[in-house]
């Protein structure tokens, strides 16, 4: 696996805090964020009121979930020079590098759907009267099963990140029973 050095990324930056490495304390603020950005996505496509009442939070979640991706990114390859290389890692490493156009392309469509919502009506209303009712139905059927199926792709790739990092650490080292008192 061919890596940038982290230091390439980010220069200058400390990638511990308080001792620890700050990829695992990142991590978990992308765990919480994206899959959160990813639900309120869903939701203002497919309910109003949900819209209407996230507003602009939805692509608010969704710029901090990809605001976060590239330093939990970085930060890992800081740590990945530091531990011993086994497979697991290597495949985290692989997977993890591959959640930022998911990322990407999960802010784009918050920050479309927000926009159509909110600025969009006289676009609306051309759309709607070239398409007629079946076709604006059909329209916004697929766009709302794009939104999902992007959703869903984006929360699936952070399970799988975070899955493999949790091999890659902890498979192997514990015991199946709790120690005798």
């Amino acid at each position: 696996m061919n890596l940038p050095p982290a230091e390439h990324v980010f220069r200058g930056v400390d990638y511990q805090f308080n001792g620890l490495p700050l990829h695992v304390l990142l991590v978990h603020a992308v765990v919480v964020i994206v899959p959160l950005a990813a639900l309120c996505t869903v939701l203002s496509v497919l309910w109003p009121a949900a819209r209407r009442r996230l507003g602009f939070v939805t692509p608010l979640l969704a710029l901090v979930a990809l605001a976060l991706v590239p330093p939990t990114q970085a930060a890992g390859i800081w740590l990945m020079a530091r531990v011993d290389t086994t497979p697991a890692v290597q495949t985290h490493v692989g997977l993890g590098l591959n959640l930022l156009p998911w990322v990407a392309a999960l802010f784009a469509a918050a920050l479309a759907q927000w926009l159509w919502f909110r600025w969009g009506t006289a676009a609306a209303d051309r759309l709607r009267a070239a398409l007629g009712t079946a076709g604006t139905r059909i329209l916004a059927a697929v766009a709302a099963v794009l939104v999902v199926a992007l959703a869903a792709g984006t929360t699936a790739a952070v399970v799988q990140v975070g899955e493999s990092g949790t091999r890659a650490v902890w498979e192997g080292r514990f015991s199946q029973e709790p120690p005798l008192p």
